[in-house]
């Protein structure tokens, strides 16, 4: 009888791992097992032990590479979601009446600042809020956290933040409410926060796992936005690294370029309607303010398409400017009076649904342009030849749609998204009769 029976338990043991009757080749030498009788001459164990070393090593490197680029994921989302948090504040933050008179996106910091909350006080939300005020600038007095255990953010209370736990008072007071709280957790604290948000506020979502008619239903409420985010490719995303905190990512132009909502080529894609959803946020702002649509439309020209823009002077070009029609149905447009606001726009319905301005959009190549180096410039003022324009081939109001929800191709707006877009100031006065 061969060696290999005569040890006993490991003929056994080597079958569980390769299998009855498998062969293994290594350096020219064929190792078989019996499955009858468990016979393996123990004198080829050593190329069997060597085969095994080496396929553990394997497993162990490419398990590293897996957790690698898991890192690299995580901490590229977190950058993505801060980024265009950021992004959107200042965007709202532009449109605040300023003596000015003129938008501008450069800091949060201002007279009539921004007043953000943030509930949930775990890794995401500790990010947000150092973002906000690192990369944002926003005052330290206008930004609050509502945490279950507001003594874990002694970090932030050093640096000025609120930081208490009452989501009710947070959501009375904020003008941006973010959610970072766990799925398993909003249906409670939607209940809560249901009664106290009211109108400008515009909850900013980053709980990925509840859409966006869930959140409407639970909140009973319509200026809700949801960016969804998508890792397309396999490769790490090596831009973001595994080390370092988000502030410091948002300070290089390669990682700012990266999150750039209107880059097709990007490792981690945003959907394309978040862009429509915080514009027309912007101009819910306006309208809250009662700022003439026209003066509305000025200041996002000022914004969008500055004076000298070297876009347009290297293609010897004039500069899209946007209308009353880039963002309401012609017929409407044809309505309103020089003095009239903008209506107030249902948000949720703007990244479910076509409206002029994801038509326009999809469309325009050259306004895409302007809102990437926009985007851009809200982080630094870096050197225009180091400011590159990403790739639109790829549209970016279809990249990722509500699990459930068809988008119309049709280029003319749908009868159901002319009504979106057009029937809301019955909305809009029968909130100001109740408020009155």
């Amino acid at each position: 009888m061969a060696a290999g029976a005569q040890r006993g338990t490991e003929p056994p043991q080597v079958e569980r791992w390769l299998g009855a009757g498998a062969g293994l080749r290594d350096g020219g030498h064929a190792l078989l097992l019996d499955p009858h009788c468990y016979c393996l001459s123990w004198a080829k164990m050593g190329d069997i032990e060597e085969v095994f070393a080496s396929f553990l090593a394997a497993e162990a490197v490419e398990g590293e590479e897996a957790l690698l680029y898991l890192m690299r994921r995580c901490k590229g989302l977190a950058v993505s979601a801060c980024a265009h948090a950021v992004f959107f504040c200042r965007l709202l933050q532009a449109f605040r009446v300023s003596s000015s008179g003129k938008a501008l996106l450069t800091s949060l910091a201002d007279s009539h600042s921004l007043k953000v909350g943030i509930i949930g006080g775990g890794r995401l939300g500790k990010q947000l809020a150092r973002a906000l005020v690192t990369v944002g600038q926003a005052p330290c007095s206008s930004v609050r956290v509502s945490t279950r255990r507001p003594e874990s953010l002694s970090h932030l209370q050093k640096l000025g933040l609120n930081c208490f736990y009452d989501n009710a008072q947070l959501a009375a007071w904020a003008d941006v409410l973010f959610l970072c709280c766990l799925p398993s957790h909003t249906p409670s604290i939607c209940s809560v926060v249901r009664p106290a948000i009211r109108k400008p506020c515009i909850v900013y979502s980053l709980i990925t796992a509840v859409p966006l008619p869930r959140l409407k239903q639970l909140l009973c409420y319509n200026a809700i936005v949801r960016p969804q985010y998508q890792c397309p490719g396999k490769e790490p995303t090596k831009e973001w690294g595994t080390k370092g905190a988000v502030t410091e990512a948002l300070q290089d132009l390669a990682v700012v370029q990266a999150t750039c909502p209107l880059n097709s080529q990007a490792k981690i894609k945003v959907n394309g309607k978040w862009l429509v959803g915080i514009f027309y946020a912007a101009l819910n702002s306006s309208m809250w303010q009662s700022l003439p649509h026209q003066e509305a439309l000025a200041l996002l020209n000022d914004l969008c398409f500055p004076e000298h823009c070297h876009i347009c002077a290297e293609q010897k070009a004039s500069c899209p400017q946007f209308t009353c029609e880039s963002f309401v149905s012609k017929s409407f447009a044809s309505s309103m009076t020089p003095e009239e606001t903008f209506p107030w726009f249902d948000l949720t319905a703007a990244q479910l649904r076509e409206s002029p301005f994801s038509q326009l959009l999809e469309k325009s190549e050259s306004v895409q342009n302007h809102l990437a180096l926009l985007y851009q410039a809200s982080f630094g003022d870096w050197p225009v030849k180091q400011r590159v324009l990403t790739s639109t081939k790829t549209s970016p109001t279809l990249a990722i749609t509500e699990p459930g929800m068809m988008l119309v191709q049709d280029s003319s707006l749908s009868t159901a998204a002319s009504n979106v877009f057009s029937g809301i100031p019955e909305e809009t006065t029968d909130y100001v009769s109740k408020s009155s």
